[in-house]
């Protein structure tokens, strides 16, 4: 009898003990189970923890949440093979050194195969091909003495006033040249610029340090969606009032970049990658109704997108405009609508630990070397839109 109680007693334990850690599948739990990414149960970190593992075991919720989903998002997904990647990048973000660090690395890999940047990025990236310093230093500086002195300050970044003078003289003297002299798009000006800036680069023994450059010699096309709006456009219609033929083409650029989406996704996947918003945002993602409403050619939009900003949606502004809404614009397909992640997040921030994870966690892609294909995908976009124009109309 002594044996037989000591038993129902385990067994009434057993019994206890499965019910705390397999509890019985209520309605509530299955529901839970069903949406649960995975159990909030973080391992202690030390200081041996990679970034990697920093992000995967620790960013759980609230915006580091969105920073793992955005990072497997981009690992997992968009650096599939058939998947073509678009960044835009608006403000100045290579003046704090992000061109190199994070730019330079995520092109020479093939993590991103075009590009939409503002003006600014291009000119500061300029400086360092040149061989010029910029520095780190503090918010909250005397700007008076600053300019007394000719120094000039991005926030906390300061550098010489001679850095824009001789950066200016770069761009005025290399545009006078021949192979200048002629109407081109944006993506053709900075693959002809990113020539000299790579010799530049090369004669200064600092080469991985432009985004220019490394464009050009991964033949990644960089547009500019406001190339009157920055000190390379300035100095450009400067050369005009002396007689220059360089003459930069914004239509151009708007069917070259439909044309590559439009390529992309004839045999494979468009994604998006947005840090901050501004015109490079908006120019990215008109590629779909460029493609759909004007052009009438069959399609649904991009596939995966990802953006990182800090602005709200409420505002008015576009860099807050969510993926949801773009699609309604035909931008984002809405069967890929799960496939997005906003990261409300300071770029800066972001940017590095999204480069040091996805170098980490994907091997390099093969370079697809769109610049090389431009004109042709400009021809067949063409020729599609030609066709559907020309083709009879069913009585």
């Amino acid at each position: 009898m002594g044996d037989a109680c000591i038993d129902v007693a385990h067994a009434r334990r057993n019994a206890s003990c499965m019910k705390k850690h397999h509890p019985p599948q209520t309605p509530c739990r299955k529901f839970l189970r069903k949406i649960s990414q995975k159990r909030i149960d973080p391992p202690l970190l030390t200081k041996e923890t990679k970034v990697a593992e920093v992000i995967e075991e620790a960013f759980l919720s609230y915006n580091a949440g969105r920073l793992r989903e955005a990072c497997r998002l981009f690992v997992g997904k968009m650096l599939e093979p058939e998947t073509v990647v678009a960044m835009s990048l608006s403000g100045a973000l290579t003046p704090a050194g992000l061109g190199m660090s994070v730019l330079v690395p995520l092109i020479e890999a093939g993590f991103i195969d075009w590009m939409i940047s503002t003006g600014a990025n291009l000119y500061h990236d300029t400086h360092f091909a040149l061989g010029m310093d910029l520095h780190q230093s503090r918010p909250g500086l005397d700007d008076l003495a600053l300019r007394k002195h000719e120094v000039i300050r991005i926030y906390d970044i300061v550098f010489e006033y001679e850095n824009l003078l001789g950066t200016d003289r770069f761009y005025r003297t290399l545009c006078q040249a021949p192979e200048f002299q002629k109407t081109m798009s944006t993506a053709e000006f900075h693959y002809l610029v990113g020539k000299y800036v790579a010799k530049r680069e090369d004669e200064e023994g600092g080469k991985h340090r432009s985004l220019l450059a490394a464009a050009y010699r991964c033949g990644v096309p960089i547009f500019t969606s406001s190339p009157g709006d920055s000190s390379i456009g300035m100095n450009l219609a400067a050369l005009q009032l002396e007689g220059s033929k360089l003459a930069i083409d914004p239509l151009k650029d708007v069917n070259q970049t439909a044309a590559i989406v439009w390529d992309a996704k004839k045999t494979g996947a468009s994604g998006v990658f947005i840090v901050g918003g501004g015109s490079p945002k908006n120019f990215l993602l008109q590629t779909e109704p460029q493609i759909q409403e004007v052009l009438g050619l069959e399609e649904a939009g991009h596939d995966y997108f990802l953006q990182v900003t800090d602005a709200r949606p409420d505002t008015g502004g576009l860099s807050g405009a969510t993926p949801s809404e773009a699609m309604t614009w035909g931008k984002v397909d809405p069967e890929q609508l799960p496939n997005s992640v906003i990261c409300y997040l300071d770029s800066t921030v972001f940017l590095p630990l999204l480069t040091v994870y996805a170098l980490g966690a994907h091997e390099p892609r093969p370079q697809r070397r769109l610049m090389d294909r431009l004109e042709e995908l400009t021809e067949e976009l063409s020729s599609a839109y030609v066709a559907r124009r020309t083709k009879p109309k069913k009585k």
